[in-house]
């Protein structure tokens, strides 16, 4: 009998052995490359927009192997909280509402490169909103622009890729249409501070609109910064999610800022 229970005690710690060894190679093997920070701006008009990109957050986040943490404020934002992330995702929260520290973390991280920065639609609305000032480093971040308008029925564009090469356009066609956007104008053009990766053509607008910047930039990236850093205008109606070539634009974007050394879109001839 002592035999037989030895050689059955023996048989279950190999089974154990085995089994957290099969385990410890699995957790080896599906290691997240990096932590992305997710600031949401939740419960306005871009609500269903918001909703709909954390979802594909989510589902890309999984596939492609990443962390993600979501955050509906910048109030716990500070230097050494934002060092825990590869990349920061500004997912429409505006340039307001951020406490002095988170600012100055925020700028930090930037200027610095301690990660990158992917920001959508709604982080340039730069101006006086809601009983807040401007923030001025954020309006050169983004160009030394100041919001104007928009248009407000939301109009089909046709975008235009002038940077093919540059790795946030990987994949993307010369020319791709994005419906039922807001289209932000200001009160000057970027262009002389940033270097734009696509424009929007104005006369593609349907319907068409009187609301027009001339020269209109939608993707643009601030090369002063040490940071890898986009920002993308489109970023209000959730079929945009529909978009294939929305949703490559903005993996590309993400995996890009993030500096993943495994990225596919990694390329020898981007430096920053």
């Amino acid at each position: 009998m002592k035999t037989k229970n030895l050689i059955s005690t023996t048989a279950n710690l190999l089974s154990v052995l085995l089994a957290l060894t099969t385990f410890s190679a699995f957790a080896q093997n599906d290691t997240n490359r990096f932590r992305a920070l997710v600031l949401a701006e939740r419960g306005d008009q871009h609500e269903a927009f918001v909703v709909a990109a954390l979802e594909w957050l989510k589902g890309t986040a999984a596939r492609d192997h990443f962390a993600m943490d979501i955050f509906e404020n910048p109030n716990q934002f500070n230097k050494a909280f934002l060092a825990k992330y590869q990349v920061f995702i500004q997912l429409n929260y505006p340039p307001y509402r951020w406490s002095d520290e988170a600012k100055a973390a925020f700028q930090d991280y930037v200027e610095q490169g301690r990660g990158g920065w992917v920001g959508l639609h709604h982080a340039t609305l730069l101006g006086e909103f809601d009983g807040y000032p401007m923030w001025p480093w954020f309006s050169d971040f983004m160009g030394g622009i100041r919001f104007k308008t928009y248009i407000a029925k939301r109009v089909a564009g046709t975008v235009v890729v002038e940077d093919a090469a540059h790795p946030c356009l990987k994949g993307l066609p010369e020319t791709f249409v994005i419906g039922e956007e807001e289209w932000y104008t200001y009160n000057k053009d970027p262009r002389p501070n940033v270097h734009v990766l696509a424009h929007v053509d104005e006369s593609s607008y349907q319907p068409s609109s009187d609301i027009k910047m001339g020269d209109h930039p939608v993707i643009w990236t601030n090369e002063k910064m040490k940071a890898r850093n986009v920002y993308i205008l489109m970023g209000h109606h959730p079929s945009l999610f529909t978009n294939d070539d929305y949703k490559t634009l903005l993996r590309n974007s993400i995996l890009w800022a993030a500096g993943d050394k495994n990225s596919a879109i990694k390329t020898d001839a981007i430096t920053k």
